[in-house]
Formats: C-alpha cells, sequence, structure tokens
C-alpha cells in the first residue's frame, strides 16, 4: 500500500512509509505512514497525545476488531485532549495542533459512532462519498442448496462456458473447502483437463447438462428491479439472461478454453498467495477460491464475476470456558456486499449468490457482531489497566464488551499474577478492587497474549528464556504442521493405488510428528513446537530452510513468520527486563536454538504450568470422577490415551486428548495443562424439534505436570484443610520446649494441609465445589494475635 501511494503521488519512498509488526520503513522525511492498529496502541502507550501526527485515518472500521474498537476509544479522548491543550496554550506556545480523526469504512454501522455519546459527546459529521466502481448486478438462487461447494463449482462451469471472458472469484468458508473446489475444477478445465478434451473432441461441443445444468428453478434479477450496488445503470447488460437459457445447443463462448485456477487463504505461503495479481497466462480464465480474506483486504485485478455462497467459518468462544468452536454460518449484508464489490472493480460485473434472496432478508444480519463480543479480553484489560485506566467498564468503547466477559478476564489475570484484588472502602462499603502488579506493567509491554508474556516475563530462570521466546513465537503464530487431512497426495489413475500413495504419506506424516515429539520425552506439546523451530533454526542457517519444510511437512509461511517474531520479542526483552545475565544476553542474539537439558525442560514444563494455572485437567478415574465410566470410545487395544475421559477445571462434561497431541498415542498422564479448547461439530445433522446431536469436547496444546506444582503456582486456586492433627500436636510441644529454654518468644509449628484445587463456583466448581484434593504439604503457621497465620 505504500509503495502504490508513494508511486500514483510521485513521492520519495522514504516520504510515504510503513510499519508492521516485524518491519518498518519509516524516517525523519516521512509524512505519510501506514501502519497496524496494534502498531498505534503501543505508540499510544509510549504517547497520550500522539503529538507527531496531525490526522489519523482508521480504514476498514467495520471489521470491528478488538484493537480498532479500543483504538477509537482512545482517539476520541486525544481529540478531545489535544483541542483543550490548543485553546488553553498561552500565545506563542509550541503546542500540538488540534488532531483530525477520520473513521472510514464502505460497509459501516454509523450508528455505533454517531449516537454514542460516551464516544463522541457531540455526533460527528458524517461524509458519503461515492465509490469508484463500476455496476455490479446481483443474482439470486431461487433455491437455497445446502451443497453449497457442489453447487459452486456447477455454477463456475456454467459462468466459465456461456459468459464472456473475465476473471471469477469464489468465496468458500475455509482451506479444506478451497482445495475441494479447487481439485474439481481441474479435474474438468485444468490444462490437462482441456488439452484430453481437445484431442477427445476437435470440434465445439455443447456441453452436457453434468457440467452446466441448466437449473430452471434459479431466478437472476437482471431487470431493472435488481438490486445494484451505488445504483448504477445496467439497462444495457448482455449477461443478464445467460445462465438462464435451457438451449443446451447454445453456442458456449470459451468452453474450450482452459482455466488457470488459484486458491487464496490466510495458511498458504506468501508467494502462493501472490500469484492472484499475476497475469494469467494466455488463453486462460482467472478463477480464484478465496477465504473471505479476499473480502476486504486486497483486490484482486479482472475480476468479473463473484460466486459468493453466503457462508463463513467463525471461532465462537464460550465466555465463561473457553471453549472454541468453529461454526460456518451465514455472512452479514455487509459482507455480501462487499463480496460483490470484487467483481466491479475493473469493469461491469456480476455476483452470483448461492441462496434465495428470501434467506438474504431474513436470516442475515445487517453487520456482523463485533469482535470484542465474540472473544476473551483479558488482553485489553491488561493493557488497559496497563496505561491506568482502572475503570474498564466505563471506557468509551464503540459496542462495549459483556461486563461479565470483564469479570472473567479479571479473574483470569489474577490467577496469572498480572492483577491482584485490593480492598477499597467508598463510604463504609468495601470493594474489591483490582489493580496492576509489577508482573503485569511488564507483561503488558510484549505484543503477545498475557499468558505467554507472563512466560517471557519469567523465562529467564536457569536459562530458559531463548527456548522460552521460541515456544511462545510458535504457539502465537501457531499450525506449524501441514494440517493432515490437506497433505498432498500425487493424483493416480488407479484407485488402489491413489490409496495406497495417501496411506504412504500419512505414514511418513505421523513418524515426522514422532520425531519431533522425542525432545523432553515428549511431556509437552510446546516441546514438539521447541523442537521444530530448533531444527529448522539450524537448516536455515545452512539455506536449506525450505528443503527441511518440505520434508517435515512444516508451513514455510508459518516459520518464516516465526523467525520474525522470536527476532521481536528477543529485542523487546533485552530492552525491557532488568537483570538478565550476559550468558541470556548473547544466547538471544544468536538466530541457531540449542536444545534444552533435562533440567530446563523441568522448569520450562513448570513456566507453562504457571501461565496456565486455571487450565487443569485430570484423568477422570484419579479423581473418581462420574465420567470414568465412559472410557468406552475406543478399544484398550490401541493402548494410549485415545478415548480415555479427562475433567477439565470450568469445562462442563468430560474432555478428551486432541489427536494431534503428542500423548495420543501414549500412556495417558494423569494430570495436565491445556492451552486450547475445541469443540468439534456434530456430525450428525441437526434436526428441528429434536435434541441436537452430541459434540465432543477436544484438549490441545499439553503440558504433563506433577499436581505437587499447583498449591504453589496456584494459590488463588487452592483451599486449604485444617492442619494435620498429629504434626499439630508435635509443633505445639516443639513450640513450647522453645519458649522455655528461652529460645524464642513467638510460637511457630510445622504443619501438614491437605490443599483443594478449583473448588469456588466461579473458578470451576471442580468435584462438585468441593475441588481436587492433591498432595499434602508442608506449611510452617505462626501464631499472629491469637491466631494461627500461614506461612507458604
Amino acid at each position: 500500500m505504500a509503495r502504490r501511494v508513494a508511486d500514483e503521488l510521485v513521492l520519495d519512498h522514504h516520504r510515504v512509509s510503513h510499519q508492521i509488526r516485524y518491519d518498518a520503513t519509516t524516517s525523519p522525511q516521512t509524512q505519510i505512514k501506514f501502519m497496524t492498529d496494534g502498531v498505534l496502541l503501543r505508540e499510544l502507550a509510549q504517547d497520550l497525545t500522539l503529538t507527531k501526527y496531525s490526522v489519523i485515518i482508521v480504514d476498514e472500521a467495520h471489521e470491528r476488531s478488538v484493537n480498532t474498537d479500543v483504538l477509537i476509544g482512545m482517539l476520541s479522548r486525544v481529540v478531545r485532549m489535544r483541542e483543550q491543550r490548543w485553546i488553553n496554550s498561552p500565545a506563542g506556545a509550541a503546542a500540538p495542533r488540534p488532531l483530525r480523526l477520520i473513521i472510514m469504512s464502505a460497509t459501516m454501522r454509523v450508528g455505533d459512532f454517531t449516537k454514542n455519546t460516551t464516544l463522541f459527546p457531540t455526533p460527528p459529521p458524517v461524509v458519503h462519498i461515492g465509490a469508484r466502481q463500476h455496476p455490479v448486478t446481483i443474482h439470486f438462487n431461487r433455491r437455497t442448496v445446502q451443497d453449497y461447494v457442489t453447487e459452486a463449482v456447477k455454477k463456475a462451469s456454467k459462468i466459465h462456458t456461456r459468459l464472456p471472458h473475465g476473471g471469477i472469484l469464489i468465496f468458500m468458508t475455509g482451506q479444506q473447502e478451497v482445495q475441494t473446489v479447487c481439485r474439481k475444477l481441474r479435474q474438468k478445465y485444468g490444462p490437462q483437463a482441456a488439452s484430453r478434451l481437445a484431442n477427445a473432441q476437435p470440434e465445439r461441443q455443447p456441453v452436457s447438462a453434468r457440467v452446466a445444468d441448466t437449473e430452471a428453478e434459479e431466478m437472476e434479477l437482471g431487470t431493472e428491479e435488481t438490486p445494484v450496488i451505488d445504483e448504477a445503470d445496467v439497462d444495457e447488460n448482455p449477461d443478464d439472461e445467460a445462465l438462464d437459457s435451457e438451449d443446451e445447443m447454445d453456442d458456449l463462448a470459451d468452453s474450450d478454453m482452459p482455466m488457470h485456477i488459484l486458491p487464496l487463504y490466510s495458511l498458504l505461503p506468501t508467494q502462493e498467495q501472490q500469484a492472484v495479481f499475476d497475469e494469467p497466462p494466455p488463453n486462460t480464465r482467472l478463477v480464484v477460491v478465496a477465504t473471505n480474506v479476499a473480502e476486504t483486504s486486497i483486490t484482486i485485478p479482472n475480476i468479473r464475476y463473484v460466486v459468493d455462497c453466503g457462508r463463513s467459518k467463525e471461532r465462537h468462544m464460550d465466555p465463561r470456558s473457553q471453549v472454541q468452536s468453529f461454526h460456518v454460518s451465514w455472512i452479514s449484508k455487509a459482507s455480501a456486499a462487499q463480496r460483490a464489490g470484487r467483481a466491479g472493480r475493473t469493469g461491469p460485473g456480476h455476483c452470483y449468490r448461492l441462496y434465495s434472496s428470501a434467506v438474504f432478508e431474513e436470516h442475515f444480519d445487517d453487520f456482523g457482531v463485533p469482535e470484542i463480543l465474540r472473544i476473551p479480553v483479558d488482553g485489553l484489560v491488561l493493557q488497559m489497566k496497563a496505561m491506568n485506566i482502572d475503570n474498564v467498564a466505563n471506557f468509551p468503547f464503540p459496542t462495549p464488551p459483556d461486563r461479565g466477559a470483564l469479570q472473567q478476564a479479571e479473574r483470569v489475570l489474577v490467577h496469572i499474577g498480572a492483577l491482584e484484588n485490593k480492598e477499597a472502602f467508598v463510604g463504609t462499603k468495601r470493594h474489591i478492587h483490582a489493580t496492576v502488579t509489577s508482573l503485569g506493567r511488564v507483561m503488558a509491554l510484549f505484543p503477545v497474549v498475557p499468558r505467554f508474556a507472563k512466560l517471557l516475563a519469567q523465562g529467564h530462570q536457569h536459562h530458559c528464556l531463548p527456548h522460552a521466546i521460541a515456544i511462545v513465537a510458535a504457539m502465537s503464530v501457531g499450525d506449524v504442521f501441514e494440517r493432515e487431512e490437506s497433505l498432498y497426495v500425487p493424483d493416480e489413475e488407479d484407485p488402489a493405488a491413489a490409496k495406497e500413495a495417501r496411506r504412504a504419506v500419512r505414514s511418513k506424516y505421523f513418524k515426522k510428528l514422532h520425531t519431533f515429539d522425542a525432545l523432553g520425552d515428549g511431556l509437552s506439546d510446546a516441546f514438539r513446537l521447541l523442537s521444530v523451530v530448533g531444527a529448522y533454526t539450524y537448516d536455515a542457517a545452512r539455506g536449506n530452510s525450505v528443503q527441511f519444510c518440505r520434508d517435515n511437512f512444516v508451513r514455510l509461511k508459518a516459520m518464516e513468520e516465526i523467525h520474525k517474531l522470536r527476532a521481536q520479542l528477543s529485542s523487546l526483552v533485552v530492552a525491557n527486563l532488568t537483570g538478565l545475565s550476559e550468558v541470556d544476553t548473547v544466547a538471544l542474539q544468536q538466530p541457531e536454538l540449542s536444545p534444552p537439558n533435562p533440567t530446563q525442560c523441568k522448569v520450562l514444563r513448570q513456566l507453562l504450568c504457571a501461565i496456565y494455572i486455571d487450565r487443569v485437567a485430570v484423568r477422570a478415574d484419579i479423581v473418581a470422577a462420574p465420567e470414568a465410566e465412559l472410557n468406552v470410545r475406543a478399544p484398550a487395544s490401541k493402548g494410549g490415551a485415545r478415548g480415555i475421559p479427562y475433567v477439565a477445571l470450568g469445562i462442563p462434561g468430560p474432555v478428551y486428548l486432541h489427536r494431534s497431541s503428542a500423548f495420543f498415542q501414549r500412556a495417558a498422564p494423569e494430570w495436565i495443562v491445556f492451552g486450547e479448547v475445541h469443540r468439534s461439530a456434530p456430525k450428525e445433522a441437526v434436526v428441528d424439534d429434536e435434541p441436537p446431536p452430541p459434540t465432543t469436547t477436544w484438549l490441545k496444546m499439553l503440558t504433563r505436570i506433577n499436581p505437587a506444582w499447583l498449591p504453589t503456582l496456584g494459590r488463588s486456586l487452592c483451599t486449604f484443610s485444617q492442619p494435620s492433627e498429629t504434626a499439630t500436636a508435635e509443633a505445639l510441644s516443639a513450640s513450647m520446649q522453645s519458649i522455655k529454654r528461652g529460645e524464642g518468644t513467638s510460637m511457630q509449628r510445622q504443619v501438614l494441609l491437605t490443599p483443594r484445587y478449583g473448588g469456588s463456583m466461579q473458578d470451576g466448581a471442580a468435584a462438585g465445589g468441593l475441588g481436587w484434593e492433591l498432595p499434602p504439604i508442608k506449611a510452617k503457621q505462626v501464631l499472629v494475635h491469637g491466631r494461627w497465620t500461614t506461612q507458604m
């Protein structure tokens, strides 16, 4: 973007710069800077009035990410602050000029900003600018089919065989669907299929109904009543009735022209993503099959036809249990408009929606749900507390988060030590107020989620910091390995040979995973990531990074991002952590990563336990939970943790270890902490008036722990029994003898306490509110003002 704007304005590239998470081109000559919302938020933390900026433009505001919402709330205050300073500054003083704030979007719910008096006491002016877009005709299906993947292939086939030349953009919900559509289209219209067709049929033949069904029930609104973006005039439209023809003997334009088919999704390597911007080969039609990354983020040139399935895959998270699930659901009307607009960038276009107009009107929301209402806000709360915004609930959000979600975020931050509860009195009423700790202020300096930030802040123990940074970088990027369902299998004409090829690829895939599990005896899934990062750094230093990723089923794009994030986090750690040893400082400057020794592996497991202290799970039979009776999911002969039920803190019902975990084929551990919880979608269809089919909850990113660590690392989640009677009597006798000998005036005793973990209702109500019993621990008690006080 910065390069394009510089070229269009005929400016030097030093005057139009960009700054993102891993890269920056800014200089003292910079006049226009493109940056992410996260970068600007961090600048706000350093300079609340943003004195070096005169105009700030927040674009694509309709996406409503958490960072964007917080940024707009902060900027609304900065605008008023800068204005007051300008008005109150004495004559001749060098005060910064008032800040101008522009919030932009093509499809934005303007009322969230203009009618929100907490955000803007005086409604800001609304400026409408006509879009520089060509007319786009919208076509609805008369019926909405459930198999939208097959319907998308059929629609693309009909466009390709019946309509004039122009690129096709097909929207699907996820990577697997994208690859499925690409494969089916290549089988029909890829270069090889086209050559076979040309050899078999020298003369042009009409397309059969199997390839391009006439679909007489289809309705395409191509008249003057057609919904058209920007109400453009489309009276002279040669394509309105093209797909509605029932005459199979029509002259099918370009039916023998091959398609140039490209996938586009976020996990695709950057080089392959860039291919959609390249000119397609001569005499081919460009077909891009994409997820919603193509909705607003990029503009693909020469797209004339859009096929919209009307759905997207979104992550939903239960605010209390933190269980994640991915649901394919209808998009919003705003998103549908954005998708349709992709067809009108370079000329008149068409959008074919694979759903009816009735479904669009009745089941599509006007706008999507803001991200701040869909995800945990613990990182948001920590950042705002670190900026001395204590009452987060009163902050001027465009859409305020749920108060229950804010309370849950504060509890999580208290458990991991970023916040501490303090008593405060307002009159005679006592209030519990959460304030940021010194550890929390350090955690807020790192651009990762609070749990990972704690791992960075405490990772210097036993020189584990380089390994802690590598683990955090890998877990932040995610999806290091290729997914099993997307493994490449060579095309085989013989079905038996194809099946054998798939089996061989899967066997090699799991052998590679098992190889990386050797580090640390497979006691943590994080060690698998650490092993991959270490091996990659070794090969990358010798120029073999691409071959390493290809041989080990590792995503090159992910490893490149991890490498950049490691460098960024290392520099931040050196700049912000005091007391680092010279050994740590030198190690952080080395790109290669040496394997941790056994002591460091144990320390890393303890650190992982500390950051996931409220995400503890125990094998159901260990705590005699009712779920222990459910061990019927897999034959015992298969061994390992497959099908073994666990009970997890704060998650109702049984949970199971995910098949991607290193523990899946190993002996089931007794106590673990987990990083992610996923609920799989039911395999059976939901029938009206019947209870929904059962789902399964899976735990991912697992680490085996010693339950004896929990009372120390998770004190806020523990309750303690009365001291052991035998220990108390012995300690009391020893204390009395000590006083008689004149050796002390205070009474102390060593006692045995039995901790119980996670029993409170707010923290998960483990074991029905009693908590899980942990091994007894020794503690010292001191008699203070007639009461025994425990010192851990």
